[in-house]
């Protein structure tokens, strides 16, 4: 840092202090975690019963699988949600929100569910670490992945949309008090 420029040493200290005033507390991301997980596995299960698919076999793997996609997403996209909103009209911070919650909320899920499939077709996929193993696993995700896009995503729709849009209003509420004084 030292033979650095000037103006980079200012880049790099002002986005350490920005990270550092927006991160949040493990209070906020354990109990935000488990809520947002319970609530997208809410939404699912909200459109199953719309669906009149609730009663299936597998609803117990199907809920799991949106209650940990919930929880694994939250830190991720609360963390960069706050970071992008700092300092930002409250236009701005719902949209970072909204965005956040949503991308991180959807690619968490399709990769638990990716993992998921992958461990289904391991058994006649090739020795692990081989090249046709990589190629293996890239395409099965890359399946289980869009297979998820077209009929998983379609769970989080109507409640996970609104829950997503009350959870970015409530967080782009201005806050009295900085981050680490909550």
């Amino acid at each position: 840092m030292g033979d650095s420029p000037p103006e980079k040493q200012g880049t790099l200290r002002r986005a350490i202090l920005r990270l550092r005033e927006t991160s949040p507390s493990l209070r906020e991301l354990f109990c935000g975690a488990i809520l947002w997980g319970v609530m997208m596995a809410a939404a699912a299960f909200g459109a199953l019963y719309l669906q009149n698919r609730a009663e299936t076999a597998r609803l117990d793997a199907v809920l799991a699988l949106y209650l940990c996609g919930g929880i694994l997403a939250w830190p991720f996209a609360l963390s960069l949600a706050r970071f992008c909103a700092y300092d930002r009209r409250s236009e701005a911070r719902f949209a970072a929100y909204f965005v956040c919650l949503t991308v991180f909320t959807i690619t968490a899920t399709a990769f638990l569910f990716a993992m998921q499939y992958r461990q289904f077709y391991e058994q006649w996929h090739a020795p692990f670490g081989s090249r046709i193993w990589i190629y293996q696993f890239i395409i099965t995700g890359a399946g289980a992945t869009y297979q998820f896009v077209v009929m998983g995503v379609r769970l989080f729709v109507p409640f996970g949309a609104v829950v997503l849009a009350a959870t970015s209003l409530w967080l782009a509420k201005p806050r009295l008090s900085p981050p680490w004084n909550r």
